[in-house]
């Protein structure tokens, strides 16, 4: 695995993602969105069609599940570039066709054209400058290469006893919302994906969405508590709610009979134009969407 940083140390001066991507709470919540949404990733991006040989590009790579997939998929004719704003669980990666670079998209280039796929899962509804980030991904895809990117909409589904009298909404989790909402997170950026993949020229673009059910102490809900234990603070201090409201709505989550939807996770995929000098598509690059 080769390690490089790009100015020699992380950029200051720009706003910082609202979750942590070091330490055992990242390490936690690294480990619980693997559980839920890997196996969904691996299937998006192999149905575009990745190959023994191919140069993946992988943005935002926190705790490493998806880049060692990839490093094992491409094998070693292949390569991965995994870059992270803090690359620490990327680091104890071992594979000979990986380099982690310590990157942060929102104010540092990539290589131009350089790779046959590049993923995102979760790193675009946290930056306020989402559509830099992406466009800076689609300039590092080879002419033909594909972008595959995973966003939340947490907006679109919300509990409602009224129809399920065992789904509960939770103060905690308007006052989450709310407290993403002031430090820029985008809680309906999964929705946008299809449109700004089309926007920025994208062909065969497609997209796909899935959401679930919840119950008490699922791998979701221990996410979902993990997040919420996070931003504790910044929504009690604000007075989004009370301490006592807090600790209440933390206990009924671990109840049996606890539901609630889950954010709407959002899979948007889309090809670089090989024929981008004159803007013509080839017969197999109709837009999907």
């Amino acid at each position: 695995m080769k390690v490089t940083q790009v100015n020699g140390a992380r950029t200051t001066g720009a706003p910082e993602y609202v979750f942590a991507n070091a330490g055992s709470r990242a390490e936690a919540q690294y480990r619980e969105l693997s559980r839920l949404y890997d196996e969904n990733t691996i299937r998006h991006i192999e149905q575009r069609g990745i190959d023994r040989g191919w140069s993946c590009l992988e943005v935002g790579g926190g705790g490493g599940s998806i880049a060692s997939w990839l490093c094992a998929r491409v094998g070693v004719t292949g390569r991965v570039l995994a870059t992270d704003l803090d690359p620490t669980f990327l680091q104890s990666l071992s594979y000979k066709n990986l380099e982690v670079r310590r990157h942060d998209i929102r104010s540092e280039g990539l290589p131009n054209e350089e790779f046959d796929l590049a993923h995102a899962r979760l790193v675009l509804i946290h930056l306020p400058d989402r559509q830099v980030a992406l466009r800076r991904m689609i300039e590092a895809l080879k002419p033909g290469g594909w972008i595959v990117i995973e966003e939340f909409d947490a907006l679109t589904f919300l509990s409602d006893p009224s129809i399920s009298p065992g789904e509960v909404n939770l103060r905690v989790r308007r006052a989450f919302d709310e407290a993403l909402t002031a430090r820029g997170v985008d809680l309906h950026c999964g929705r946008l994906l299809a449109h700004e993949l089309k926007a920025n020229g994208l062909v065969q673009v497609g997209v796909d969405a899935a959401v679930s059910l919840w119950g008490g102490k699922s791998i979701g809900t221990k996410l979902l508590k993990l997040h919420f234990e996070e931003m504790r603070e910044p929504m009690i201090s604000s007075g989004l709610i009370s301490q006592e409201e807090f600790e209440a709505d933390l206990k009924r989550i671990d109840e049996e009979d606890f539901l609630m939807p889950s954010p709407m996770m959002w899979t948007a995929w889309g090809r670089k134009n090989r024929t981008h000098a004159s803007g013509s598509l080839t017969t197999d690059e109709q837009i999907f969407w």
